[in-house]
């Protein structure tokens, strides 16, 4: 007898379920069911994973959903065909659009309107009948069932039987049976699957903790009595519903009736506005020929060669439209001053390169086309869309690109792709430890120590949690352990990716439903980039980009001081650009100041462009653990020779000295040495990105290896290039996003050099971004010679600014705690009149009294009132509690008794009210309590292995998985930064230090290759000055 599961929920049902779509659909394949139908709560969001992984094992995946209604019952509905699928969306989206994030509800009215193309089934125990049979007896479940019948129709709907063998559900049954019966409807047999085996039962029940709010012990009956709500063979069913076969056949029967799966979703892109007479692809041409006499001059033949075999392509595979959308996306943030660039493997392509969206030229930097479009196929057969990134300044020039699109095309046509937030690290142990009643400090204390960046694998969880003060023989442990290894990687909730978008050629909810984004003015769709490119849907990255905002904020300002820059034509051999990266003075710029970066910078000394690109690069999982690093460095030295492994990736290689560092040169060498096609090199490209899928990588690399072989690939060549491909699943770079990303590096670096003023008024303005705090970039602005003038409500406008060549003003807005919406009217007030008094600046401005006592504090009151103790003073005067009489004797307090504050209290209050200090560094203030600790500006004059001992503010923990448990530490002094190595053993001792310590003293011995500078340490200790702000640390990330 055979049995297709039809209401089966999985972890996207959001704490209703405790397995991942993939997961059910394995285990469905395996248990021996043809079919299988994925019934989440309010959505469709596993669908396209669950249809992935099915398709690959076998099993035709049925689409479904449960509906909430407005009474709070719960309706499972499955999808008949296109038109049903569509139905079901709009339903999910109309819901969704009215009500808050979780709470959709649907009228019985809206049900009852329009279902053509769905099935309903009775439902479990959420469900109106069974609710109500519970609720209020047999009548009342008559009732219930009696209106779903109305709203769907006899040929629409199964009475639903679940049986968990738990005590009174017989009773139930018997009810539904006689009930179907009299109204002539079948019956159908579900097992109501929450999990895909026995051993997630644990999973569901910690779910339905976190849901209720409560812990296992106190759940009582909340939980399952048992756990049967796994899938389960058509064998075990049949069993199951021995006196009842029909009731297992009819899941067969219905299952035949859906005809609907995901394949069949019928997705259009938009079509680009043309003029009579006009075509897509004609017009594509027209400004792609254009657009490269521009870039290029002439059309040579190469580039003539180029263009039409990529524009042949595109107009075969249909996506002529998608190229002018995007183009014309470009032109319009153009035509309103805002920075924009393309980059990722759009940088591949000549066309971008002439329509302007990209700023690489791919045919000079010989780039390879196929990595960014091919003839190659997606799963179901479909061309996969192309996929073009572009950059923004981040910020409200950002939405006003996006909110153009949703002018353009509609809240329905266009939408955000979701973004889904899994259990990982400290998040799983920390909800799963809720569940289970351990106490919130032990919690606490858990995730102060072991950080969601932080590199565990030096110590057994099991360790983790006793240092967290869970004692090894807790009996709950063993339990603990096992249920947070079976939550890990679950979705947790779904957010709005941040710059992900969908465009639609009709309602993108005909495709998938739509919910309101967090931020007001957006939709965001129920699947994430991943799920909509194996959908076939495709999107858009209009990414906001901190430095982009920079850098237009820098160029603004440089304009509007008669020091205009061309950054279209910025010089690429700048003496004083490649300096500064090759001294690793890069604190503030693009990409290249991580310490590991700035480790690098000084031994690859970059020379050219090209150099920036690799500089990009190399730093990146894929190289470090494919040990492309040090034979790189060491061949751009000198010190051992470049050999190729096959003469045949010569051309390939010879660029990075026979080091495989970018994606595109993985795909050259698969189809020079391997054999392989544009079509099936772009295959392996898609495999090496999709980190959902391993088993598909390993499909890939064994055609690799065969291909290799039988193209006369040594054993050793081949084991090289598998090895290569490995690392580079881990996260290998596109040479073309490296050389767009070098743009922007290269711009930073160059105006860090000659517009430096500009660029770290910039910087401040644009926070948070980057790598480093405004502390510290305000430190380094002053070693390059840049004063900062403090915050003053008679000087200071909004944001900082420039005030002299080498003078910056701190602005209003870093000011803590003082509201956006006040400082224009502080500002206006100004411009009215200057301000006489305190008392006159309290009297023209509506603050409330936390924002006059934090300017105060911050010394912006200074120019008014002498000092700051005077302000606070004046500040506290004011009768708060009278609004008429608010500022009643201002005028006439008295001086304030009591000494201005000292050095480090200002300081203090600097960092507590602004986050930094335009005064000296904490360090300059304590230097003499610190005998024998070295200043971080004297360590290159130290001899090689010296033990020294150096002290400083925490700026940067780093614990990447690539170093294999070593953690690096960042210390900053008055005289700059230095760096300490602390290997696994030691980081596992001085944990709790390293961790929650906000200054440290680390003693070791130096370390200097190649002026790359650091302290191996030996002993970590707390920095024992009392009164020592904690500045802003980037840690574990």
């Amino acid at each position: 007898m055979g049995y297709v599961e039809l209401h089966a929920r999985s972890a996207f049902s959001f704490l209703r379920g405790g397995a991942a779509p993939e997961d059910l659909a394995r285990t469905a394949a395996d248990c021996g069911l043809a079919a299988a139908a994925l019934c989440d709560r309010s959505g469709v969001y596993g669908a396209v994973r669950f249809h992935g992984t099915g398709t690959e094992a076998g099993l035709r995946p049925l689409v479904g959903a449960e509906l909430v209604l407005e009474d709070d019952a719960v309706v499972p509905v499955l999808v008949a065909n296109r038109a049903g699928y569509r139905r079901l969306c709009h339903l999910l989206t109309a819901a969704n659009f009215r009500a808050t994030k979780g709470a959709a509800r649907l009228t019985w009215a809206e049900l009852a309107s329009d279902n053509a193309g769905l099935f309903a089934l009775t439902g479990d125990e959420d469900g109106p009948i069974r609710r109500a049979w519970r609720r209020e007896g047999p009548a009342a479940a008559a009732v219930a069932g009696q209106r779903l019948l109305d709203a769907f129709g006899p040929g629409a709907l199964h009475v639903e039987l679940q049986r968990h063998l738990v005590p009174g559900e017989e009773a139930e049954n018997h009810f539904l049976t006689d009930w179907a019966r009299a109204h002539r409807l079948p019956l159908v047999a579900t097992n109501g699957v929450s999990y895909a085996h026995p051993g997630q039962r644990a999973v569901a029940d910690v779910f339905t903790c976190l849901r209720a709010h409560t812990t296992l012990d106190r759940a009582g009956r909340l939980l399952a009595r048992n756990a049967e709500r796994h899938l389960k063979s058509p064998a075990a069913m049949a069993v199951l519903f021995a006196d009842l076969p029909e009731a297992v056949t009819n899941s067969v029967r219905l299952a035949e009736r859906l005809e609907f799966t995901l394949s069949d979703l019928g997705y259009r892109f938009p079509d680009f506005p043309v003029g009579p007479g006009e075509t897509q692809e004609g017009v594509l041409r027209e400004l792609t020929f254009t657009g490269a006499r521009g870039r290029y001059g002439a059309v040579t033949d190469p580039v003539r060669r180029q263009l039409e075999h990529e524009l042949a392509l595109i107009t075969r595979l249909g996506f002529s439209g998608y190229f002018l959308i995007v183009q014309d996306l470009c032109r319009f943030a153009r035509d309103r001053g805002i920075l924009v660039q393309g980059r990722g493997s759009a940088a591949n392509s000549a066309v971008c390169y002439a329509l302007g969206i990209t700023a690489v030229d791919p045919i000079g930097g010989r780039l390879l086309f196929e990595r960014f479009l091919s003839e190659g196929r997606g799963r179901d057969g479909r061309p996969d869309w192309p996929d073009i990134d572009l950059d923004l300044p981040s910020g409200d020039q950002r939405e006003s690109v996006i909110q153009e699109l949703y002018r353009r095309h509609g809240r329905l046509g266009a939408a955000m792709t979701a973004n889904v937030t899994c259990y990982r690290g400290r998040s799983t142990l920390r909800e799963v430890g809720k569940a289970f009643g351990f106490p919130d400090d032990v919690l606490d204390r858990y995730s102060a120590l072991f950080h969601g960046g932080d590199y565990q694998q030096t110590m057994k969880i099991r360790d983790q949690v006793q240092r967290a003060g869970i004692p090894g023989d807790h009996p709950r442990l063993p339990a603990l352990l096992e249920t947070c290894r079976l939550v890990q990687g679950l979705p947790r909730h779904l957010s709005q990716h941040p710059g992900g978008m969908v465009l639609g050629g009709g309602p993108l909810c005909d495709y998938v439903p739509l919910e309101n984004a967090t931020m007001s003015g957006r939709t965001v769709l129920q699947w994430d980039k991943s799920d909509c490119e194996d959908a076939g849907i495709v999107k858009v990255d209009l990414l906001g980009l901190g430095m982009m905002a920079v850098i237009q904020e820098t160029l603004a300002t440089s304009a509007a001081r008669g020091e205009p820059v061309d950054l279209a034509h910025l010089p690429k051999d700048d003496a004083a650009t490649f300096a500064m990266m090759q001294a690793a003075d890069t604190v503030g710029v693009f990409q290249v100041e991580s310490r590991a970066q700035m480790s690098t910078l000084p031994r690859l000394q970059p020379r050219t462009f090209y150099d920036v690109a690799i500089q990009v690069a190399i730093i990146r999982p894929g190289p470090i653990q494919g040990d492309a690093v040090n034979p790189y460095l060491k061949r751009r030295a000198g010190e051992e020779p470049v050999t190729y492994l096959d003469e045949r990736a010569r051309p390939i290689l010879e660029r990075t000295l026979g080091v495989v560092l970018f994606q595109e040169q993985m795909l050259r060498l698969a189809m020079e040495l391997g054999g392989f096609t544009a079509a099936e090199a772009d295959e392996l490209r898609r495999a090496i990105g999709f980190t959902r899928s391993p088993e598909r990588l390993e499909r890939m690399k064994a055609r690799l290896a065969a291909g290799l072989r039988e193209h006369g690939a040594s054993e050793a060549t081949t084991a090289w290039l598998l090895e290569s491909l490995a690392t580079f699943a881990l996260y290998g770079f596109p040479e073309s996003h490296a050389i767009s990303f070098a743009l922007l590096a290269y711009a930073s670096v160059w105006l860090k050099v000659h517009r430096g003023a500009a660029f770290f008024a910039a910087l401040l303005n644009q926070q948070p971004m980057g790598f480093y705090a405004p502390a510290t970039l305000v430190q380094d602005a002053r070693r390059h010679g840049i004063r900062f003038l403090p915050v003053c409500v008679v000087h200071s406008g909004e944001h900082s600014a420039v005030v002299a060549d080498d003078t910056l003003r701190l602005g209003l807005a870093s000011v803590h705690g003082l509201r956006h919406s006040a400082i224009a009217p502080l500002l206006l007030a100004r411009a009215e009149r200057p301000f006489a008094s305190v008392a006159d600046f309290l009297a023209r401005t509506r603050l409330n009294a936390a924002e006059q006592r934090a300017l105060a504090g911050a010394g912006a009151l200074n120019a008014l009132a002498g000092h700051r103790r005077e302000a606070l003073w004046q500040v506290a005067a004011v009768h708060e509690d009278d609004e008429l009489f608010r500022h009643a004797g201002a005028e006439d307090a008295a001086p304030a008794p009591l000494a201005p504050m000292t050095p480090l209290e200002r300081v203090q209050q600097d960092f507590l009210l602004t986050g930094l200090t335009t005064g000296q560094h904490p360090l300059a203030l304590l230097r003499d309590r610190l005998p024998g600790v070295q200043r971080a500006a004297d360590l290159p004059t130290l001899a090689p292995r010296t033990r020294v001992c150096i002290g400083g503010s925490v700026i940067t923990r780093q614990r990447p998985g690539t170093a294999k448990g070593v953690c690096f530490i960042t210390l900053e002094d008055e005289t700059g930064l230095a760096n300490a190595i602390v290997r696994p053993a030691l980081f596992e001792r001085e944990r709790l230090t390293i961790n929650l310590e906000p200054s440290l003293l680390i003693t070791g011995r130096l370390q200097n290759e190649k002026g790359v500078i650091h302290i191996l340490a030996e002993v970590i200790r707390p920095l024992p000055a009392a009164g020592l702000p904690a500045q802003a640390s980037h840690d574990f990330r």
